[in-house]
């Protein structure tokens, strides 16, 4: 009887030890910056397989903010919490013709517990398997994720290309109490080649918790990423994501920004670097195959004083750059992929922090000019409604993909539909883009859909060849 006490004992502890030592991927993991070439994979280590249930109810809409959200309650304990872990991480990429494997890295507290790999020399055009595996150290029990992507075509490639692009997704304005946001499960059933995120992915400044420390604000990305749906969905979809005021400080943030709380702008702009897969510079350009050219932008980062004379959103540099790669291009479609608007109409009542606004009016005035010049198509986000705009005077065409929840939707009167206006739809939705050759003529489809994956308007542009 003893020595079966000492056996159940030691299997009881060594099972316990054991699980203790396991490591999970419940935030998931992003596969960003895809080119005909390269890929970035970002993953993160977590001690718990499930997030923090959800424990406090949501208010009325707009937005529906939590109940008697408690800021100052144990962050491990908030709703959507994911506690981190150090350990070790290995990835996988796979495809027909041969495996690509990293070493075992290790992850640590000073980055999160992230990592972030840039793959280079990859074939154009071709499905990827991703594994990735992770421990807690070289005896434990080994943790694995997998998903997989398609690298771009080469510039020269005719072939059709289709993508999904969203923006503004608060945490509690959640429309599926299991899955998170219903837009990604509609998404994810079209099986586009990659994703659009136009920023606005969380929000620092709504409640449950206001991100006024490094730590709360680290904390809503775990409880954003840790969605069942956007899981699901990103394992599979690579991602080009930008950021916009509210996941890099708060409302309007620009570098003279003052502090949120004990949140500054330097603390912003480091953990969006550690929590999304892109490196260098945040403006950049993307060919998929010959039809289609992508630029995204960058909104923040370089504006310059707002009450100087003449204020500027993207900067000196960034202009120069987006002229002279957009004059390069060969590219059947042109399309700026842009956080902010560039078109609108906007509200006009104390807005000033985009191009359809009258404090950034002369840069504005020459941008509209100039895409239009040269065919260029926005597609753009931040905007709480979605439309499809046509510059009266430059005949520019935006297209706004509305926000990732119905519970989201709210600044714009559905009623005042002005004649720039070709669709207005003050709802939640998301949008894709199909590019594909009608009888040799390269042709843009761009459909609006609501949450649940119904179409709702569709606008069909033929190529100026």
């Amino acid at each position: 009887m003893r020595i079966i006490f000492i056996f159940c004992f030691f299997v009881f502890h060594l099972c316990g030890n054991a699980q203790e030592s396991k490591v999970y991927f419940t935030t998931g993991f992003k596969i960003g910056e895809v080119t005909s070439s390269s890929a970035i994979v970002l993953v993160r280590l977590n001690k718990s397989n499930k997030p923090v249930k959800i424990q406090h109810k949501q208010g009325p809409p707009p937005f529906r903010p939590p109940i008697d959200f408690d800021d100052n309650m144990e962050v491990s304990k908030m709703d959507g919490a994911v506690v981190g872990t150090s350990g070790e991480v290995k990835i996988l990429l796979k495809s027909p013709k041969d495996t690509i494997a990293t070493e075992w890295e290790a992850v640590a507290g000073d980055s999160d517990f992230t990592l972030k790999k840039v793959f280079s020399e990859l074939s154009s055009n071709t499905i990827y398997a991703v594994e990735i595996l992770g421990r807690k150290n070289l005896t434990s029990i080994v943790s694995k994720v997998e998903g997989r992507f398609r690298t771009a075509p080469k510039p020269d490639e005719i072939t059709s290309v289709f993508f999904t692009s969203s923006t503004c997704q608060y945490f509690w304005s959640y429309d599926d109490a299991e899955r998170g946001f219903k837009i990604y499960d509609s998404m994810e059933s079209l099986a586009p080649d990659f994703h659009c995120q136009t920023g606005d992915y969380i929000y620092y400044d709504k409640p449950g918790p206001m991100a006024t420390n490094v730590e709360l604000a680290r904390h809503k990305w775990h409880a954003m990423n840790a969605w069942p749906s956007l899981r699901d969905f990103l394992r599979q979809t690579p991602i080009y994501q930008q950021k916009d005021d509210h996941d890099l400080l708060k409302d309007d943030a620009t570098p003279f920004s003052s502090p949120f709380g004990d949140l500054s702008y330097e603390d912003g702009l480091k953990i969006w670097r550690e929590q999304v897969p892109i490196e260098g510079k945040p403006y950049r350009t993307v060919q998929w195959g010959k039809d289609l050219q992508l630029w995204f932008v960058e909104n923040r980062e370089y504006r310059t004083d707002p009450n100087a004379p003449n204020p500027s959103i993207w900067g000196t540099a960034q202009i120069l750059w987006f002229k002279e790669t957009i004059l390069k291009s060969k590219a059947s479609f042109k399309i700026l992929v842009s956080p902010t608007p560039i078109v609108g109409p906007d509200r006009s009542s104390g807005k000033k922090d985009n191009h359809a606004n009258t404090l950034f009016e002369a840069e504005g005035d020459m941008l509209r000019d100039f895409l239009a010049t040269n065919n260029v198509i926005v597609i753009n986000g931040d905007r709480h409604w979605q439309y499809v705009s046509k510059d009266e005077q430059t005949r520019l065409w935006e297209i706004s993909q509305g926000p990732s929840s119905d519970e989201h939707a709210q600044g714009w009167n559905p009623e005042d539909k002005r004649p720039e206006h070709r669709f207005l739809r003050v709802k939640g939705g998301f949008l894709t883009t199909k590019i594909l050759r009608k009888d040799n003529v390269p042709t843009a489809i761009f459909t609006h859909y609501d949450v649940d994956g119904k179409k709702v308007h569709q606008e069909i542009i033929k190529a100026k060849l």
